[in-house]
């Protein structure tokens, strides 16, 4: 059940990649693929899952590899759920071609929306979208099984989204599946989470990273295996990092970032003023990408150290956290400037880490 009009921008397609629902071809988490195979041939499938882990770690690839399998198998008892040694589903079956197509018509997916006025994305999954679900699940199965929701990301709802995603998961029809993505659980409402069941993906190991860039063929060619293994060491687990890394010269890129954000209560003037020219500049969206990412990878671990060392300090660490993500996606959304964002965060990390 498609979202978007005849050639529209997709927010949850990475240029030059396959999407995750057309990659048939899951790298790591075998554990996952079996708690999650094992819950639907029990015949106790838990109708909401919180399927949470780091950006590019693979949550929406298993998260559409459980759709295609339960919508080709829709009877958990069939020989071919029980003899089943994970959830793939062969390329030529009419479920896995569909699901591609995101023509199927049991399964719903809710995003942001691409805004045609704007050209270009809005900035959360609004109410209106997840309204959606009323009608979906409100209607018999097109074909007479499960009716599958893959909400990417979570993290992308508003206040008003998510509640009206709570009525749903409150009050969920017979063969109802929602598969809910996030990057950062903690931060979903509470009443939200504790309808769902936790599955949290553990980041990939380099092996496992450079395995995926090297099975995506564009990439492969533009790329020396020797620049693919870089990527993959530095990305710490992350695919989605490694082709940002890839795309942006973010080796250096890190280098340049850690190396401040390692002086930090100190900042270095001349450097930040340098780095926030670079990040600003046209055509430096990716990089600009992947600074976000260190600076919310450098919060992350002090909130992680700080709970268990019961910091003060933690709330502040995490509003931080929480407010640059959520303004970084608004100079995504609205092109805005860069270089305000990138000197007033390292302004706000030294403020932070000198107290």
């Amino acid at each position: 059940m498609s979202d978007l009009s005849e050639g529209a921008p997709e927010s949850d397609r990475r240029e030059g990649c396959p999407h995750p629902r057309e990659t048939l071809r899951l790298v790591g988490h075998a554990e996952a693929e079996q708690a999650l195979l094992s819950a639907y041939r029990s015949d106790r499938m838990h109708h909401a899952w919180l399927i949470s882990g780091a950006e590019g770690v693979g949550k929406a690839t298993l998260a559409y590899r459980l759709a295609r399998f339960v919508l080709a198998h829709p009877d958990p008892a069939a020989a071919a759920v029980q003899g089943a040694v994970d959830l793939a589903v062969p390329p030529d079956h009419p479920a896995a071609r569909r699901v591609a197509r995101l023509s199927h018509s049991d399964l719903l997916v809710l995003r942001r929306g691409w805004n045609a006025d704007r050209k270009g994305f809005f900035g959360e999954i609004r109410v209106d979208d997840v309204r959606r679900t009323a009608s979906f699940f409100g209607s018999t199965a097109g074909e007479g099984g499960w009716r599958v929701c893959v909400v990417d990301t979570a993290d992308d709802m508003n206040g008003a989204a998510a509640n009206a995603l709570l009525k749903a998961l409150e009050e969920p029809p017979p063969r109802a599946l929602f598969l809910l993505l996030s990057a950062a659980p903690r931060a979903l409402p509470a009443p939200v989470r504790s309808r769902c069941r936790s599955l949290r993906l553990a980041p990939l190991s380099d092996r496992q990273t450079l395995d995926v860039l090297q099975g995506l063929p564009e990439l492969a060619d533009e790329h020396e295996t020797e620049a693919l293994a870089t990527a993959a060491e530095l990305a710490e687990g992350s695919v989605a990092r490694a082709l940002s890394l890839l795309a942006s010269d973010g080796a250096a890129l890190r280098t340049t970032v850690s190396g401040l954000l390692d002086r930090l209560p100190a900042v270095d003037v001349r450097a930040a003023h340098a780095l926030a020219e670079d990040l600003g500049r046209r055509g430096a969206e990716a990089r600009f990408a992947v600074f976000v990412a260190l600076v919310g990878d450098w919060l992350h671990a002090r909130v992680a150290a700080g709970a268990a060392l019961r910091e003060p300090r933690l709330a502040r660490f995490a509003e931080l956290w929480e407010k640059t993500a959520r303004s970084a996606r608004e100079i995504e959304v609205f092109n805005l400037d860069r270089r305000p964002f990138v000197l007033e965060t390292l302004t706000e990390l030294a403020g932070l880490a000198r107290r």
